[in-house]
């Protein structure tokens, strides 16, 4: 049965039609939002996917080319590996759904988003969004929904309810907010430096349009929703749990994870499982779920001491950090290093400098071409967590991780004019016990400063935990968590930011919601530490080094006017070419004039300047020129003041001596110095040797 739901949403109207397309998928939304196409299915298994201690989910957002009328560049001309914004999407859909499916759910659901015409006033991301939740909800896949998401944007100081792309990619805030009916499920940000309690204003009111957005799925969910279908569940039973206990008691547990050394904690563990496999050795059915209750009896000790004994694994108090300590310059030859250390927790972040010509192109369903000036890297060998495992390259994770420490340094960088480099940040993971991303932002920071990027102001990151109990008045955050309670909390509470605001956020929980307190708390605790960790890296720099490395490429920006372009650039490139090989210096020039001349010479790139204003400065009477002779004429000589910019030396004009031919004066390669007499009788540039002043 096909039917049709409309609402308005930020002044447009949202469609959707369900029943229309993708009938087999057991959840299928056709969504429309301006002329922005989105098709949002989601689809289970039948069963649970044997030997997997997880719930399988996977979430896709998949951009086609052909929705911006594009065909994909190289020799395949189709679709290839997901690009970054497709990842990050998929990311930020996943990331307020996974908790509401059932924890003891292991059947696999893919949650698929097929972007099928993109309108720049109204951008996909969010359709896609808003498609998911409608899909899962509809479908009989076991889901506490619906879930949805605004996008907020700040424009001249206004709040902007879902901004179009200009306004995403050039506004103060862009803030991506999901809720249930009752609480915010998650928060995703970048910002430059806005204010706490902006953040929190923007906050409040996407979460309360999303409330109109989830009774408008509500009704289509009242209509057309299928029932739930069962499934198995994966459940510990309590009579292993209670066989476990009576083996290994709640205070033998307490004493094995109340350490601050994470691999004394893992072998405390390792003990405890090789005990209860021996106790079980006849109990064939219990040993296949033995992992999973340990787990969750591991995981019900932490979450009790930290909530009603008020004490964390390592002994800290709630709101205290680790120990902290930041370095620069350990790298030689590089153009900036830098390591941050954060208890076990260590990144080291490597900064590499490029001419604007190295800039990163970027296919995407933008309009335009998009590059990227700053790049940020991200990677997490699997030695920093004591574990082997062949390296596949960057997954999920790293692409996540890496663009969230890029956001939140993008608002302190130089403009182009002021640093005329391309940037790229590498952070690679040594040790990792925590929130290596927040880590890397700070490693980041310090490296560019290192490096000699004129940054505005250092930046920070640091996450905040929650363990909650039983109503919402019983909970504990916890600042700066490391691993363990990452892996057993409630929420990661990432924020990064100067002394003067915040500059991006990305929130992860596992409960079905925070409430205002939970969150105005997490932003405060997150604020308070934040100023800790800067006191600490401006101990190791203070300020941006006032020059760029020894080892880094040297640039000098002049500008030209844009009509002269083409001047500088000559037919075919052949001036440029001539000037690059001239000097030994490497020159780009963008649409708007400004020249970038990167060598390691300094002489080199002073004569490539000089010559360049040779080329786009017009003839002018009286102007004294040095060139060299490139032809030599009857009736005079060609003088070439730099590639393409020519003037002619009449033979008269030559000496102050009657001469019978050119030659018995100027010889080819012969550096000589002219004077501009204006233009002659023919109206044709005059220039003269016989009349320099000496």
């Amino acid at each position: 049965m096909y039917r049709s739901f409309s609402m308005e949403l930020a002044g447009k109207t949202l469609t959707v039609d369900i029943g229309r397309v993708a009938a087999q998928a057991n959840g299928a939304a056709f969504m429309h939002y301006g002329d922005t196409t989105v098709l949002s299915t989601a689809t289970a298994s039948d069963k649970p996917r044997d030997g997997i201690d997880f719930f399988p989910l996977s979430v896709e957002y998949e951009e086609k080319l052909y929705s911006v009328g594009k065909i994909p560049g190289g020799f395949n001309k189709r679709e290839g590996k997901a690009s970054e914004n497709s990842v990050l999407t998929s990311r930020v859909i996943d990331r307020p759904m996974r908790p509401l499916f059932p924890k003891d759910y292991r059947n696999d659901v893919t949650v698929s988003n097929l972007v099928l015409s993109v309108d720049s006033e109204c951008r996909p991301e969010i359709v896609a969004m808003i498609g998911s939740s409608i899909a899962t909800s509809i479908s009989d896949i076991p889901f506490a929904g619906p879930c949805a998401m605004t996008q907020v944007g700040i424009i001249g100081g206004e709040f902007v309810i879902n901004p179009n792309q200009e306004q995403w990619k050039n506004g103060d805030l862009t803030l991506t907010v999901a809720s249930t009916a009752e609480k915010v499920i998650m928060i995703e940000a970048g910002a430059n430096e806005v204010t706490e309690e902006r953040v929190l204003e923007a906050i409040y009111l996407a979460h309360d349009l999303n409330q109109e957005v989830i009774a408008f799925i509500n009704k289509i969910v009242a209509e057309l929703g299928k029932e739930k279908h069962s499934y198995t569940s994966c459940s510990v039973p309590e009579e292993l749990f209670t066989a476990i206990k009576g083996i290994v008691p709640p205070t033998q547990m307490e004493e094995a994870v109340f350490t601050d050394e994470k691999q004394v904690r893992q072998e405390n563990i390792r003990g405890i499982t090789e005990t209860l496999k021996t106790a079980f050795a006849d109990k064939e059915e219990w040993l296949s779920l033995l992992p999973e209750a340990i787990y969750q009896y591991e995981k019900k000790t932490v979450r009790k001491m930290i909530l009603e004994d008020h004490k964390r694994p390592d002994g800290r108090k709630l709101n205290q950090l680790r120990h902290l300590a930041a370095e620069i310059d350990l790298i030689p030859r590089v153009h900036g290093s830098a390591m941050f250390t954060r208890g076990q927790t260590q990144i080291c972040d490597i900064v590499t400098l490029a001419p604007l010509s190295e800039t990163q192109r970027v296919d995407g369903l933008d309009d335009n071409e998009v590059r990227k000036r700053y790049m940020h890297h991200y990677n997490f060998p699997s030695y920093s967590v004591g574990e082997t495992k062949p390296s596949r390259g960057p997954g999920r994770r790293e692409i996540g991780h890496g663009a969230l420490a890029e956001r939140a340094l993008i608002p302190v960088l130089p403009s182009e004019e002021v640093f005329p480099y391309a940037i790229r940040a590498v952070s690679e993971t040594f040790e990792s016990n925590g929130s290596t991303s927040m880590a890397s932002t700070c490693a980041s920071a310090l490296a560019l400063m290192a490096a000699g990027v004129p940054i505005k102001k250092a930046v920070a990151g640091i996450s905040c935990g929650l363990v909650t109990g039983d109503t919402d008045e019983n909970y504990v955050l916890l600042t700066d968590i490391q691993g363990l309670e990452d892996f057993f909390g409630d929420m990661d509470f990432k924020v990064t930011g100067t002394r003067d605001g915040i500059t991006a956020i990305q929130m992860d929980i596992k409960i079905h919601g925070l409430t205002k307190s939970m969150v105005e708390g997490a932003i405060a605790r997150t604020r308070e530490a934040r100023f800790t960790i800067l006191d600490v890296m401006e101990s190791a720099i203070a300020a941006p080094r006032a020059e760029v490395a020894t080892f880094a490429p040297k640039i000098i920006q002049v500008q030209i006017d844009p009509l002269k372009i083409g001047d500088v650039v000559g037919q075919r490139g052949k001036t440029i070419n001539a000037l690059v090989e001239r000097t030994g210096v490497k020159i780009d020039i963008s649409d708007t004039g400004a020249v970038s001349i990167c060598g390691t010479d300094k002489a080199g790139m002073d004569e490539a300047a000089r010559l360049i204003e040779i080329i786009v400065t017009d003839y002018k009477e009286g102007q004294l020129l040095t060139g060299k002779v490139v032809s030599i004429k009857d009736f005079g000589a060609f003088i070439e003041f730099a590639p393409g910019k020519e003037g002619m030396v009449h033979i008269s004009r030559i000496s102050k001596e009657r001469i019978e031919k050119v030659e018995d004066v100027l010889s080819l390669d012969q550096v000589v110095t002219v004077v501009c007499l204006g233009k002659d009788k023919m109206g044709r540039m005059s220039f003269s040797m016989k009349d320099v002043k000496r």
